[in-house]
């Protein structure tokens, strides 16, 4: 049941972020039917689904919503902002009651009675439901209690679907209850006729009392779909053979039981002692002579299956643990190419490079299983835009561009929280009110972008405004007050900008007439390097600013440029690396190197790491790439490619600056993963101030 009760949870989420965005969507002014039709069939598939479970506490609070959506359904109900509020927070409502499942109680939590209570209130006003309908957190009424499988008496058979239902051998060990199915399915209409077929059933020397061995053939009429009758057998589609024959059609011969050899049921007698009781007959499965048509429409439903199943969920503990052992059989595999190329043997050199180009497939396969959209991350946003701008009394809007960005799962779940800082921040530090704007020229409503894409083999996230930007002179004047930076400083705009970052600004009184962007920042920058990210602040005075992030697409694995200082190697990620070249003392000034005409800055990482020893005879630089800013990294030797399993370093290094990371080696070794983004911008802060220094020396009075 514990597995069940996960497999509803998971999908009735799903299903109630796409009722939230279509309420979002409706409210926006999306008049489209099929976007009201998504979320009453999102709000019917809970419904559904929270009975077949019997979690029906859920299964009531829904028909709620569901009722009031049906009515909108049929415009006797207008839409109204206040009314997708209500909504929105019966979805909330909703969440809180599968966080309490996930808990493993399946009873409704009596903390929530009171708000679930005070919602139905207001869904049945909106509705004009009545007080008819049962209260949640109470019992059901009589009425609602009688989802009694009862045949009508005076129903004819034509005109209603032909539903044929199969159970799988192992319904009944998965802790579903084929009733409960029957139970939901005549919520949707009338049922005519139920058959129960036994064909499968064995002798009882073979009979296991935990297989199911039945199947339904029911009549039942309807104005529901045919996906709103396949929804009520969604928990069982695969394991089940479903065929549904729409009223009125021709009698297939691929049905066990035609229709036209269903007698029409007489009234049966229900008892007060069992109203569960099943009425129906049982009859054996007629068989039938195969056709063309019936092997046809076989055929079409196996497609059916088979496309049902081509997605398949598995546990993330499972992908990592699969992500550990492929990094485990990377290393294995470059220990095997060092001894392959030490033995100098041709074949077993062939054999060691075809078994290296199978382990990258696999390693590439298995990374790109954990590759996961960052839209659904961004999509959350809508709702965090919509109440925060209404709590705040602003107009924003957010515009999302390149939610089909793909990157690490194990990244995307972890940059939500800085995501938020950052969102939230620019609504309310950010984007001016509308008096505001309207007296600068820009228009009321403010605008909020989250972008994505990649760059240099990795993913930038931009959260844009265009709000009146970071005031530069009162961040200054802020940092000189709380002792950050020297009153005669020579810091660059940049630099002062991005000392919003500093722990320094997170106090309450920070949360002033500055622009604000400082409360929290601290812990935003630590969070995003601790996925060895970066971010950076860009503003522009009365236009709004900008906040970019650069993550890598994956902690796992990647390629590298394997170099080496000495005795010590180090990697350099491969997707940084432009080119190499031989270090020229000709070509250099200083730490800058003379590249074709273009001043490119450099860091010797002798110098930089301190190791002892001389300078190689042949110095090499590697050129990098890192944020659209291009630096030099000066090594002894170029050991070539390398597939690099990243480890991360503990506690004791996190305050490193130019190292990423470790990996080990073939032989055994430990080599150090460079963080190109830290490297290349202290070279280029480095010879800025060597210039500015060069230009005041000149300037000043001898």
């Amino acid at each position: 049941m514990e597995e069940i009760f996960s497999v509803f949870v998971q999908e009735a989420r799903e299903q109630l972020t796409a009722m939230e965005d279509g309420l979002l969507r409706m409210e926006q002014g999306d008049s489209d039917a099929d976007v009201l039709g998504a979320i009453f069939r999102a709000a019917h598939t809970i419904k559904g689904a929270s009975g077949v479970v019997e979690l029906h506490h859920i299964e009531r609070f829904t028909h709620i919503l569901e009722n009031l959506l049906d009515r909108v359904r049929n415009n006797e109900v207008v839409v109204s902002s206040d009314m997708i509020t209500l909504l929105l927070r019966g979805c909330d409502y909703m969440r809180g009651m599968l966080d309490v499942v996930e808990q493993g109680r399946v009873d409704e939590d009596p903390s929530l009675a009171g708000v679930g209570q005070e919602l139905a209130d207001g869904l049945r006003a909106f509705g004009n439901a009545g007080a008819s309908a049962a209260s949640v957190g109470q019992a059901p009424t009589a009425a609602e209690n009688a989802a009694v499988i009862q045949p009508s008496a005076n129903a004819t058979a034509s005109g209603c679907w032909h539903i044929s239902i199969r159970f799988g051998r192992d319904v009944l060990k998965m802790g579903m209850d084929p009733l409960n199915f029957l139970h939901y399915l005549q919520q949707l209409g009338e049922i005519v006729h139920i058959t129960t077929l036994f064909d499968t059933m064995p002798v009882l020397a073979d009979f296991d009392p935990e297989v199911c061995y039945f199947g339904f053939e029911v009549r039942l009429r309807s104005a529901a779909t045919q996906q709103d009758i396949e929804n009520v057998f969604a928990f069982c589609r695969d394991d089940c053979d479903l065929h549904i024959l729409a009223p009125d059609s021709t009698p297939a011969d691929d049905l066990p039981l035609p229709p036209a050899q269903l007698p029409v049921p007489s009234a049966p007698e229900i008892t007060s002692q069992d109203p569960l009781a099943l009425q129906h007959e049982a009859a054996p499965a007629v068989q039938h002579p195969p056709t063309e048509g019936n092997a046809a429409r076989k055929n079409v439903s196996h497609e059916k299956r088979g496309a049902d199943t081509r997605l398949i969920r598995v546990q993330a503990d499972k992908l990592d643990q699969l992500i550990d052992l492929v990094g485990e059989l990377v290393i294995a595999g470059a220990s095997a190419s060092l001894l392959a190329r030490k033995s100098g043997q041709p074949h077993l050199m062939e054999a060691n490079s075809v078994l290296s180009r199978l382990v990258e497939d696999i390693r590439d396969s298995a990374l790109q299983l954990r590759m996961v959209q960052i839209g659904e991350t961004f999509n959350r946003f809508n709702r965090v835009v919509r109440d925060t701008s209404r709590e705040l009394g602003k107009d924003i809007e957010l515009v999302i561009t390149g939610a089909e960005t793909e990157l690490d799962k194990s990244v995307v779940e972890k940059i939500g929280d800085p995501l938020m800082h950052l969102v939230r921040n620019a609504m309310d530090h950010g984007i001016e009110p509308a008096e505001v704007r309207l007296a600068a020229g820009k228009p009321a409503r403010g605008r909020l972008e989250l972008n994505a894409f990649h760059d240099s083999g990795s993913i930038i996230i931009e959260v844009l405004d265009d709000g009146g930007g970071i005031n530069i002179e009162r961040v200054e004047a802020k940092a000189i007050e709380r002792g950050l930076i020297p009153a005669g400083h020579n810091l660059t705009d940049q630099d002062i900008v991005n000392l919003v970052f500093e722990a320094g600004f997170s106090t309450a009184e920070s949360v002033s007439n500055l622009s604000g962007r400082g409360v929290g920042m601290d812990v935003v920058r630590r969070n995003i390097q601790a996925l060895r990210g970066s971010v950076e602040v860009h503003t522009w005075p009365g236009q709004g600013s900008c906040f970019t992030i650069r993550l890598p697409l994956t902690l796992a694995i990647i390629d590298g440029f394997l170099t080496a200082v000495g005795p010590a190697s180090y990697v350099i990620p491969l997707d940084s690396v432009v080119e190499c070249l031989e270090l020229k003392a000709d070509d250099t000034r200083g730490h800058m190197l003379n590249l074709r005409g273009e001043v490119l800055p450099f860091i010797r990482l002798r110098d930089f790491f301190q190791i002892s020893g001389s300078s190689s005879a042949r110095e090499n630089v590697v050129v990098i790439t890192a944020g659209g800013a291009k630096a030099g990294i000066v090594v002894d030797q170029l050991l070539g490619e390398f597939q690099t399993v990243i480890k991360p370093l503990g506690q004791l290094f996190r305050h490193l600056r130019g190292i990423g990371g470790s990996t080990i080696l073939g032989s055994g070794e430990v080599a150090l993963i460079l963080d190109v983004q830290a490297l290349a911008q202290l070279a280029i802060q480095r010879e800025s101030k060597s210039f500015s220094t060069e230009q005041h020396s000149s300037h000043s009075p001898q």
